[in-house]
């Protein structure tokens, strides 16, 4: 462990790779203490036919008066799934009053994907999420949600041209560095990185595969790196190479999600 305590806010389901459940053994490969706070608690996510939602807001003051008290901070910040633009607030609270000095915060907006919103999502969310990305230090937005927060048409096929465009509005729009993930370009797949100066790349191989909770290995594993000093092209790379190996370990169809657990058992650490 290398000191830094990292906390995530997400969702919490209690069968499925995916959220917490992918955040926390990902944060802890690299060497970082990992704290939680969950949004709710989900007996397994929203990809099986049916589950149950056991809705967690009204307890995170409780929570935040015991961490008052105790002394409590925090060396950086990760947001997934939110679910609720109430939780927004509240994490805003916890920047304020849980940072270790000038804690860095990274966000991905876990909003939608495939040119939609997920259930239970409307234009009102996006509005809150995009007031909350002004207080990140890194966005981490695929296409879907990247459009969305700027209010432009989302394309299924799309040049450099159109990524780069959307980065600079979000730059604009946020302040933060900008990493739009899932960018499909020249057969490969990967992340694009605006610093507000310049763009860069960062292509692989596209594994044909879909599963749930890939995202949230990418968000964790690159938060990870980030936190622990990585240039954010390595981070990006790290992460990349982390959901692709994931996907190619796991069977063609896997309800649960990736089957991670062997490959960041063989990946490196730190």
């Amino acid at each position: 462990m290398n000191g830094k305590k990292i906390l995530t806010v997400q969702d919490l389901s209690c069968v499925g790779q995916c959220s917490l459940t992918v955040a926390l053994p990902v944060l802890s490969h690299y060497g970082l203490e990992a704290a939680i706070l969950p949004t709710a608690v989900l007996s397994n996510h929203t990809m099986f036919k049916s589950w149950s939602y056991f809705d967690l807001t009204d307890e995170i003051p409780n929570i935040f008066a015991e961490w008052s008290k105790n002394g409590i901070k925090f060396s950086g910040f990760l947001l997934g799934y939110l679910g609720k633009q109430t939780i927004m607030a509240l994490c805003e609270r916890a920047f304020d009053e849980f940072s270790e000095g000038d804690a860095p915060v990274v966000i991905d907006p876990a909003f939608g994907d495939n040119g939609k919103l997920y259930g239970g999502f409307d234009a009102d969310y996006v509005a809150a999420m995009r007031n909350l990305l002004k207080r990140a230090d890194i966005i981490l937005p695929n296409i879907t949600e990247a459009s969305f927060l700027i209010g432009c048409e989302y394309k299924t096929a799309y040049g450099r041209e159109y990524v780069e465009d959307i980065a600079h509005k979000l730059f604009e729009m946020t302040g933060a560095v900008v990493v739009i993930t899932g960018v499909e370009l020249e057969g490969q797949i990967g992340e694009l990185i605006y610093d507000g100066k310049t763009c860069e790349y960062v292509l692989s191989e596209k594994v044909p595969k879909y599963s749930h909770g890939t995202g949230d290995i990418f968000a964790a594993a690159f938060a990870a790196k980030y936190f622990n000093g990585a240039p954010l092209a390595e981070a990006c790379s790290v992460a990349g190479k982390l959901v692709a190996d994931c996907l190619k370990a796991t069977a063609d169809w896997h309800g649960y999600g990736v089957q991670f657990e062997d490959v960041l058992a063989s990946s490196p650490q730190g």
